[in-house]
């Protein structure tokens, strides 16, 4: 059983990935801010933060940074962190910040289950769907 945290400030993005992670076994909870999931966390860590990249006033870079930060004073356990980006170039954010894995919009469900499995089994997942075949990683 995970449980898996869901946050984005549009509806539609939540009501993707729950249509995929929410599943017999898991428990999941979702947030529309970046407030909001550090108060969650803060309450009961998950084991999976699957967080949109543009998100109010807190966007996935800065939620990831947090949970960094806070996990490396030993406040919080290490949580993983699944980040939707918007576009190729927001990869290099992810890496940056972080997020173990990312998938690059728009979702695709086959992707996306790939990749929250990958995370809650201690894995990490990077999306190159966006690349040409040849340059993509044999699976």
């Amino acid at each position: 059983m995970a449980k898996i945290l869901v946050a984005s400030d549009a509806p539609s993005v939540r009501s993707e990935v729950l249509d995929v992670v929410d599943e017999p076994g898991n428990e999941v909870v979702q947030v529309a801010s970046g407030p909001e999931l550090v108060a969650s966390v803060a309450e009961d860590a998950p084991d999976l933060v699957v967080v949109d990249m543009q998100m109010g006033n807190m966007g996935g870079m800065a939620v990831c940074l947090h949970l960094r930060l806070e996990e490396s004073y030993g406040a919080l356990p290490h949580i993983a962190v699944l980040m939707l980006l918007d576009r190729r170039a927001d990869v290099f954010l992810a890496k940056r910040s972080g997020a173990e894995g990312w998938v690059v919009k728009p979702l695709d469900p086959v992707r996306l289950r790939r990749a929250t499995t990958a995370l809650v089994s201690g894995e990490i997942y990077h999306d190159d769907s966006f690349l040409p075949l040849a340059a993509q990683a044999p699976e």
